[in-house]
């Protein structure tokens, strides 16, 4: 049973988990100018994330990348969305919006942070992202439509 298990996980068409997280103040979202370095999408303006690692949940590698990436910690957290996007191999996005956070937006790993108004979700470069704020707005700030 244990070789079967081993197979399974190391499945090339099981999707890579992934999180994102939007940084909203304002009705603004944070947004990350993706470095020229990286291999996928260098130079594109999308949400800020990364890969889970080993076990962790979707909740745990929300903080990891959150400290990694920005040098902040969520005060709070909702859930929006998990969606597929086809880059060099399947990943499976999970969405975070954090409204509160503690710690100074510390530019890590980003070419450039960017604040982007809700309303022009349009300059983000991946469309997954456009759905995930779009998800954001429909969940989040209109409850009762």
């Amino acid at each position: 049973m244990g070789d079967q298990e081993e197979e399974l996980s190391g499945d090339e068409s099981a999707p890579l988990e992934c999180v994102a997280f939007m940084l909203v103040k304002d009705n603004r979202v944070l947004a990350e100018k993706r470095s020229l370095t990286k291999t996928l999408v260098p130079g594109a303006v999308a949400l800020p994330g990364g890969h889970m690692e080993g076990d962790e949940d979707p909740r745990e590698a929300l903080r990891r990348e959150l400290l990694e990436e920005l040098g902040v910690v969520a005060s709070g957290a909702a859930y929006v969305c998990t969606l597929l996007h086809r880059a060099e191999e399947i990943r499976k996005v999970h969405y975070f919006a954090v409204e509160s956070w503690e710690g100074e937006i510390l530019n890590r790993e980003a070419e450039a942070l960017l604040w982007v108004s809700l309303d022009e979700s349009h300059a983000l470069d991946l469309a997954i992202d456009r759905v995930a704020v779009g998800e954001y707005i429909r969940v989040h700030q209109n409850p009762h439509d």
